[in-house]
């Protein structure tokens, strides 16, 4: 695991992805961790929410795509169509 990320942390996206409707600075949950056949971390699934808990959108990211949330990190709401 890279940057002590683990299953169920919150993170933080750092770059946008456009074809899933988030942009950088959304926050997710990592639903799992990837690695490549050497056991190397390759990346992470992570799960998106609206602020009622639904599900906005669930996506493979590649490793450098997230950062763990810090505490200093403040929430933001915005209105996305979901997937």
């Amino acid at each position: 695991m890279s940057a002590g990320i683990a299953e169920h942390d919150v993170v933080v996206l750092t770059r946008d992805m456009p074809a899933h409707n988030l942009v950088a600075g959304d926050a997710g949950v990592v639903v799992s961790i990837h690695a490549d056949p050497s056991g190397a971390l390759s990346g992470y699934l992570l799960e998106l929410f609206a602020v009622d808990g639904s599900t906005i959108a669930v996506v493979d990211v590649s490793a450098d795509s997230v950062r763990k949330a810090r505490h200093s990190d403040l929430s933001h709401a915005r209105p996305v169509a979901a997937e």
